[in-house]
């Protein structure tokens, strides 16, 4: 036991001089290149929300930032801020599993799980030194909104969409910290009591990642949110509520990978069973639809699920393109496989699928093949009743594309929070992976842009996510009782009508 102490507290040092090591900036410069030329080439949605000026001008900005040798950690932020900037909740940007896991090490994270709510940040965590609910103003006298807008990076999401990023804020804080400002052996606090405008201040101890993790587990908002963050052991379920009202909710897409997979025929299965037994009980005429915490998944579960609200033909998007057939910069690519002819292969396949998907190249863009994107039909079992489709800031990909494709094609009265996820389109389907030769930052995107099957609405806004028809948003009050906000709403409206 002692022996191992001894050859950590020697082994520390060392970590602390390599996270500290700082790279030539001819190296860093190599990179920020290749990274650029890899997204002008591969990515599709590079100009989706940015015009090229724009573009053009962050990297302007990023070079000047790298001209003296700088720490990899320093370069990080740097990526992160063009990859946040590009706006696709698929981007991606992870330093080196080596250099990763050294921010693991030592007491160095805020200790307690904090929450937004009504504007505020408040602690989320029921401890003896900061009670549960108070409202934080700083932390090592950095102001809350400072916090905020430098941790946006970290958490990328559609267009300009700033509701997803409260979920990253949510569950990461303590990691964000870390990264953004450096290990702290402490904390001082500066906060304020339930319905109290007086400031305190009270220095908490920093911990080990392993608590930060525990302590977030066991967060106050448990019984409403765990959804958001967690696997759920039932992806999906379906009940009555009331003499009129049913619950069909999907808690992800992520079932089965293909139309062949048994997942996906036995939700399909379920599906059917539901709304057989919705069509054959003329009473139940609402029907509440639940994503909020659906953070995407797998076709063709999506369209799936949609073809049972609808009431005309519909296709899953308007368009798609890729902007190649061949893999650009195969050499910085991260392959599956790891052996050479293995890898070959793999490459091979992938671009046989891209020129079978998208095999005409007009205007600069390789467009989707029509057979891949037919004219669907609504399922024989579909719902003529009133829709309310449950939406927040975690629905993203696949789920919301499917919200988009309710919120924009049927009768769905729509309630909650903006999604992270756009109402347009988004750049999806196919995930890519490259890693930088120096510094060996590996970056991912999806490269199919594509435009949802939607049409315009008054408020609905390009480059958001969608915008509910009925914003509700947990209280305070509620997030101390644990209430279902947005839940007990859509009660209370079907009620009154």
């Amino acid at each position: 036991m002692s022996k191992f102490k001894i050859l950590f507290f020697l082994f520390l040092p060392f970590l602390i001089m390599a996270q500290n090591e700082k790279l030539p900036a001819e190296r860093l410069k190599q990179d920020l290149t290749i990274f650029k030329e890899i997204r002008e080439k591969a990515n599709s949605g590079l100009y989706k929300y940015r015009t090229k000026q724009q573009i053009d001008s962050i990297y302007s900005w990023a070079f000047s930032q790298i001209e003296k040798p700088a720490t990899l950690l320093e370069f990080y932020k740097i990526i992160l801020k063009i990859t946040d900037f590009e706006g696709s909740v698929h981007n991606d940007t992870t330093l080196p599993d080596e250099f990763q896991n050294k921010f693991s090490l030592g007491n160095v994270f805020f200790p307690y799980p904090v929450k937004l709510i009504e504007g505020k940040l408040v602690i989320n965590f029921q401890n003896s030194e900061i009670p549960l609910g108070s409202e934080i103003h700083s932390v090592n006298k950095i102001k809350v909104n400072k916090l905020i807008k430098d941790f946006y990076k970290y958490y990328t999401t559609d267009g300009y969409n700033i509701s997803g990023k409260y979920i990253g804020l949510t569950s990461s804080f303590g990691k964000y910290f870390e990264m953004e400002y450096g290990p702290q052996k402490s904390f001082l606090v500066e906060y304020s009591l339930l319905n109290s405008s007086k400031k305190l201040t009270k220095i908490v101890s920093a911990v080990s990642n392993d608590i930060r993790k525990e302590n977030f587990k066991n967060r106050f908002s448990l019984p409403i949110d765990s959804l958001q963050f967690n696997k759920a052991k039932n992806k999906y379920s379906f009940k009555i509520i009331s003499k009129n009202t049913a619950l069909l909710s999907v808690h992800t897409f992520s079932i089965g990978k293909n139309a062949k997979a048994k997942e996906h025929l036995a939700y399909k299965k379920y599906l059917d069973s539901c709304f057989q037994y919705l069509g054959k009980n003329n009473q139940i005429n609402n029907l509440i639809v639940d994503v909020r915490n659906n953070g995407g998944g797998s076709d063709p579960n999506d369209i799936l699920t949609f073809s049972y609200l609808t009431q005309k033909p519909y296709r899953e998007n308007a368009s798609a393109y890729v902007s190649f057939q061949e893999i650009p910069f195969a050499d910085y690519f991260v392959y599956d496989e790891t052996e050479p002819q293995k890898k070959l292969e793999e490459k091979n396949d992938f671009e046989t699928d891209l020129k079978e998907e998208f095999p005409k190249l007009e205007n600069g863009k390789y467009n989707q093949d029509e057979k891949f994107n037919q004219l669907l039909q609504p399922d024989t079992n579909n719902f003529n009743g009133q829709i309310y489709l449950l939406i927040s800031p975690r629905i993203a990909s696949a789920g919301s594309l499917f919200a988009s494709l309710v919120t924009g094609n049927t009768n769905a009265i729509i309630i909650g929070e903006e999604t992270m996820g756009g109402y347009f389109g988004h750049n999806g389907h196919t995930p890519v992976e490259y890693e930088l030769p120096n510094t060996k930052i590996k970056t991912k995107f999806s490269i199919v842009n594509l435009d949802q099957d939607v049409p315009k609405k008054a408020n609905q806004i390009f480059g958001r996510g969608i915008i509910p028809d009925h914003e509700v948003k947990q209280t305070l009050e509620d997030f101390l009782q644990n209430k279902d906000t947005q839940f007990e709403y859509t009660l209370k409206l079907i009620e009154s009508k």
